[in-house]
């Protein structure tokens, strides 16, 4: 049943291909090579440019919404426990052998 539904669906972009493939090397065939590699500069430094934009201003405008501007704090020191937590019997221990000393 999905694939009934999908073929015309399918049929309309494979059509749609063919269409843009045929005009772009109809374009494409007109131009001398160095045109061509002209225009492929162009594009890159194009692309690029909007790409680097884009990541730009997203991380300029990040937490900027609403008037909300990131908070960077200076990391605080821990209050650690008095004793080790983790070595409890040891502790203990050790505190026995150098009473015994």
């Amino acid at each position: 049943m999905i694939r009934k539904i999908l073929s015309p669906v399918n049929q309309v972009i494979t059509c749609i291909q063919d269409w843009a493939d045929e005009k772009l090397r109809h374009l494409c065939g007109r131009m001398t090579p160095e045109i061509r590699l002209a225009v492929i500069l162009l594009m890159f430094l194009f692309f690029s440019g909007l790409s680097i934009y884009f990541t730009v201003s997203s991380i300029y405008w990040i937490g900027k919404e609403d008037s909300e501007t990131i908070r960077i704090e200076h990391i605080r020191q821990l209050q650690l426990q008095s004793k080790d937590s983790t070595n409890i019997f040891n502790q203990s221990d050790n505190e026995r052998k150098r009473s015994e000393e």
